[in-house]
Parts: C-alpha cells; structure tokens; sequence
C-alpha cells in the first residue's frame, strides 16, 4: 500500500484549498450568522467540478474515486462546515446512491446531471421514528399500477429543501421491513404529493437547509425505483458506509484547521512575559492535537484505499466515522483552551468549529450505532 498521494490527487488538493482560502474562508462568519450559502460559491463549485469529483467520467465526474473526494471533504472542512455539508448530501450519500445501484438509464438520467452540478441531490431516510432504528420506517409506499404511491415524512433532510432529486427509502412490506420490506425511490421535487415542511434551526452548519419532507399521495413512476423491491435498505447501508467515511474526512479538515491556527496563536499570544507556546501545558495540548490529527489522517486514508481497492469496510468505515467525530471534537475543544476567552467569542473562528462539531457525532448515524456494528462484526468473525 503506498501512502503517497499521487500527483493529480495533490492537484486536487490545491485546487480546493485555495478556492477555499480564496472565496469560503473569508465568508465563512457571514454565512453562519445569514444562514445562507451564497450562490456563487456552490457556482464557482460546479465549475471547479466538485459536485461529481469522485464519479467516473462517463457519469459527469472527474474520474477522481474516493480518495480524492475526501481530499476534497478534508479541505473544504477547514473552510466552512455548511458548505461541506450542502455538497456530502448531494455527492456522497445522495449522488453515490443512484451510483451504486441504479440502472444505466437511471445514471444517464440523474447522475450524469447531479455530478455535473446541474440538479442538486438530497438523500431521505431519517425520520421522527425511525432515526437509530433506522429500519422502523412509517413512510409507505404501495404499487398502483405502473407508479409507486408514497405516503409519509422524513425530517433533518439535507439539502431537501433545495435538492431536485432525493432518494427516499419507503416500506414495501410491513412484515419483512429491513429484510426485504424497503425500497429505495428516486424522487424528482416536482413529484405531485411532493412537499417541504419546516426549516431546522440548528446550533452548527446553520446555512446547511435541513427540512422536513412530506408525502401525500406523491406518485413515483416504477421506472424510479433505486436497485430493486425489497433492496432499499441495502443500498442504504452501501451508501452510509461511505458516507461515514467522507465524513471522518470532514473531521480531520477541521481539525487540521484548528491545529494550525492554534499553533500561530500560541506562538503570538504572548502572556507572562512570554509566548504561551513555551508554556509546557500548551504544549501538551498541541502534542495531543497533532497526534489525534495524525491518527485520523491515517485510518481516513487507508480506509479510502480499501474502499477504492473494493476490500469489505464497512467495520472501517464505522470506524472512522466513530473515532474521527470524537478525536476532531476534542481537538476543537483544545484549540478552545489554548485560545482561552477569544475562543469563545464569535469573532474568532474556533467558536464556530466547536458548534458545528457536535453534530458530527449524531447524523451519518450515531456513534453508538457505529460501535454497534463495529462490535457485531468482531462477534461475528471471532477476531480482530
């Protein structure tokens, strides 16, 4: 396994950073306080081609695979959390849905246009009692000759107000549930019974649109079906797997950012006649930060390798997404104390990082959930 990154990744790599630093970055504060994400940026976005990047090129991408898309998800985190999360629903668990299981019309049809930035993706799954148990699905779906009939909600979609594709996971069959009862749909916005309930107020990634989604009566075409009857909650999990993965990469991002502008503090916070950087217990701090950051950079990118190598990761991936949410966070919580009162305020960017961490912890599934499937898998083989 090589852990050099090969040179178009690098490229990659500094194509996003300095459009971050060039164009997120310095609206980074007004985008958290506005809650809204200029348009601009999602354009100059599409233009740099980040809403396809790890999709071959005959889907619209750029061929880049996983590892570069978490690049991408590792340097846009060190800018701004909402517009890192508006393009993970579109591209790594919205788009990759219809990637990994949908039929050849459905990618010339969708995903062509989704990687290319012409039509936004959302993915909907969650819902009031179906979170965790995310099998326990109320949202119906019942076969009316030639069209699928959806009735119910999700809530906490992202991008679901915006996205003019979601794919919606609805119960097939009450009695199989998630062993054969679910079903993933490709849902267009302009579906009749389509609608779009309240807006999140959330304390993190504020700009990130998170509604609830209503169905009544909305009428999908059989063609829409994502994979097969029964298959939905198996192309969930597919999708998820990934999904946890990008998102380890999101924490490392911020975490690398935080730990940067932590060590230029350090060394220009100057306090008892001294910068604080030659204080021992900032510098035991710092020496944790870079060693969590380490490990996170680590497992992020080996995990990506055996993804694109096809290696089962799904344990990995659970993984990454468990420890990263929780080393990132306490990383953030770090840089926060080296920063001492000016941590706190709003004008210093570590105040909004330490918001919008926390949720890392929650979606893409609960850590709990992720020890869980970590814990069952080692039950099952018998070892490590």
């Amino acid at each position: 396994m090589d852990f050099k990154f090969s040179e178009e990744q690098e490229m990659i790599r500094q194509m996003v950073k300095e459009f971050v630093d060039r164009e997120i970055k310095p609206l980074a504060i007004e985008i958290d306080e506005t809650k809204k994400i200029p348009q601009h940026l999602i354009e100059t976005a599409k233009g740099l081609g980040l809403f396809g990047i790890k999709f071959p090129e005959k889907y619209g991408g750029a061929g880049g695979g996983e590892i570069s898309y978490n690049i991408m998800c590792e340097e846009l985190s060190r800018g701004c959390g909402s517009f890192t999360a508006l393009i993970g629903a579109h591209e790594s668990i919205g788009a990759t849905s219809i990637y990994l299981a949908g039929s050849e019309e459905q990618k010339q049809k969708y995903l062509v246009p989704m990687a290319q930035g012409q039509l936004l993706g959302a993915y909907a799954l969650t819902e009031p009692n179906a979170g965790s148990d995310a099998a326990n699905l109320s949202t119906t779906a019942v076969k009316d000759g030639n069209d699928w009939v959806i009735n119910g909600s999700k809530i906490w979609i992202t991008n679901g107000s915006i996205a003019d594709v979601i794919i919606v996971y609805a119960l097939t069959d009450k009695n199989l549930r998630a062993h054969g009862g679910i079903t993933a749909f490709i849902v267009e916005k302009g579906f009749k019974g389509f609608k779009v309930g309240k807006n999140d107020e959330k304390m993190g990634i504020r700009a990130a649109q998170s509604v609830e989604l209503i169905f009544e009566d909305m009428r999908v075409p059989n063609e829409n079906i994502l994979g097969k009857v029964g298959e939905g909650f198996k192309v969930a999990l597919a999708t998820l797997d990934r999904g946890r993965l990008s998102l380890g990469a999101c924490c490392l991002g911020a975490a690398k950012e935080v730990l940067d502008v932590s060590i230029n503090y350090s060394i220009q916070r100057v306090q008892f006649g001294k910068p604080i950087a030659e204080q021992e217990a900032i510098q035991f701090m710092l020496a944790d930060m870079g060693a969590a950051t380490y490990s996170m950079e680590s497992m992020v990118y080996r995990t990506s390798w055996m993804c694109e190598q096809g290696i089962p990761f799904s344990r990995e991936s659970a993984i990454v997404k468990a420890l990263c949410s929780e080393e990132s966070g306490k990383v953030i919580d770090k840089a926060l104390q080296i920063h001492g009162g000016n941590g706190y305020m709003k004008e210093y960017q570590i105040e909004r990082f330490y918001r919008d961490a926390r949720v890392n912890r929650i979606f893409e599934g609960t850590n709990e959930i992720q020890r869980l499937v970590i814990a069952r898998d080692l039950l099952r083989r018998g070892k490590y």
